[in-house]
């Protein structure tokens, strides 16, 4: 196989678009972790897309989920994982605004240089373009393409416009409900486990709950809806418990299973 680069001058006649897109192409491809800063195919790419690929034509809900939990966890676009693993901690429900005035606060934190008030809206419109399903009566405008995100299929986020206590107009509002997501397989969740508690024999069930890139943050799943996740990997894996004695509550690997694995038994 011939092996070409983004950053060739050829990128741009061999995707048959231009040099900004081509750039864009590369940007997403690291963020969903298709390949690595080199841009080699990553291995969660050669499981998915490979020769022997699992899903290539991005057919199952469950490989979208992968998608979004490697976006937030590749910190690669990193509003997406200070979206999901702090800012939500502090609010549910918010505006452009309140985000904005969030993120505005994370770059002050690290260096005032970064904050670019420009790059903070269009992060904010990239990230509600994402997971928002468009609304008919507004999103007039490329109302198809508004359709062709990735993530809308996971249903992350909702609206809803509600009047402003100072003059009455109407405000649009956001929000990621923590709750059940039952077209998230334990499979995936799983996953996520191994791969972000990397060798972990025992994890306790507030840091998969709330933990950096824990399921809890990163899937939105409320305590109740964590917990019968992990019901359920535990009724399909001999080799792993969950301890619930004193008031202690843990996962328990008898022997961590092998993440790739796991993704298989449910491909099949």
């Amino acid at each position: 196989m011939e092996k070409k680069s983004f950053q060739d001058d050829s990128a741009v006649v061999d995707l048959g678009v231009g040099r900004n897109m081509v750039t864009s192409i590369n940007y997403w491809l690291r963020s969903f972790n298709v390949v690595n800063e080199k841009d080699q195919p990553t291995e969660f790419a050669d499981f998915i897309f490979g020769e022997k690929g699992k899903d290539p034509f991005i057919e199952d809900i469950a490989t979208i989920w992968l998608f979004h939990y490697f976006l937030v966890k590749s910190d690669h676009a990193s509003i997406y994982n200070l979206f999901f693993n702090h800012f939500r901690k502090e609010r549910q429900d918010f505006t452009k605004d309140l985000l904005h005035g969030f993120l505005k606060r994370k770059c002050d934190e690290a260096s005032p240089r970064l904050y670019n008030p420009n790059t903070i809206n269009s992060d904010i419109n990239a990230l509600l373009r994402s997971y928002l399903k468009p609304d008919p009566t507004e999103d007039k405008s490329d109302f198809e393409e508004s359709y062709s995100g990735l993530l809308i299929e996971l249903h992350l986020l909702s609206r809803y416009k509600t009047k402003n206590f100072d003059d009455s107009r109407l405000v649009e509002w956001y929000k990621v409900e923590n709750t059940f997501r039952y077209d998230l397989p334990y499979h995936v969740v799983l996953f996520a486990i191994i791969d972000n508690f990397e060798n972990q024999q025992s994890i306790s069930f507030k840091q998969l709950e709330v933990g950096p890139n824990s399921p809890g943050l990163v899937f939105a799943l409320s305590p109740d809806a964590l917990y019968s996740k992990i019901e359920e990997i535990v009724e399909h894996n001999k080799k792993i418990t969950f301890s619930n004695n004193a008031g202690v509550q843990e996962l328990q690997f008898k022997s961590v299973p092998d993440k790739w694995k796991v993704l298989k038994d449910y491909y099949g």
